[in-house]
């Protein structure tokens, strides 16, 4: 169980455990969610659009290609099997902490691949251009899974950065929601 401001958030048991099966190498680990946010963020937005639903957090502290990639197999083979629809979310924020002007071009390399449904294209773009994208992580595992999962489009819903608010174009952070289907 989770709790936010607008209340539990139940986290389904059955369905991480059939993850752990198919991904040997999750295991429970309550400190690495102590030191991430990217569930805090999702889990209002979610709570705010439906009454009733489970979730499975995932946070993600490998950055090898193939141990993301076999993960995102993983998502997939066991989404596949459930009868109940089922949501994969990934979060993150996009490049931070350079100018304006710099985060939009390197934001920009990161989309594409994302548009694309490139997982490796993503991976490898975000480590030659050193784009300080915390959750490229979990991008690739995601845009593994939904492509094994049959998603054949993705949509940019919106881009920004913080100086767009903050009117501060030295020190930014990029932001994009992406849905792919």
């Amino acid at each position: 169980m989770w709790q936010t401001p607008l209340g539990d958030a139940r986290v389904d048991v059955a369905l991480a455990s059939e993850l752990k099966k198919a991904f040997p190498l999750l295991r429970e680990d309550n400190v690495a969610h102590a030191v991430e946010h990217s569930l805090e963020v999702q889990l209002p937005f979610l709570q705010r659009l439906a009454t009733n639903f489970t979730f499975v957090p995932i946070v993600i502290g490998s950055d090898r290609f193939d141990a993301l990639e076999m993960l995102g197999h993983a998502v997939a083979k066991v989404v596949r099997a459930q009868k109940d629809e089922i949501l994969i979310i990934a979060s993150s924020d996009m490049n931070h902490r350079e100018s304006d002007t710099i985060t939009r071009a390197k934001d920009r390399k990161a989309i594409e691949p994302i548009l694309a449904l490139d997982a490796r294209r993503l991976y490898d773009t975000v480590r030659r251009e050193r784009i300080t994208m915390c959750g490229y992580g979990p991008a690739v595992a995601m845009l593994t899974a939904v492509k094994e999962l049959g998603a054949t489009h993705a949509e940019l819903v919106r881009y920004a950065t913080s100086a767009d608010v903050t009117h501060d174009i030295d020190d930014v952070v990029g932001y994009a929601g992406i849905i792919l289907s």
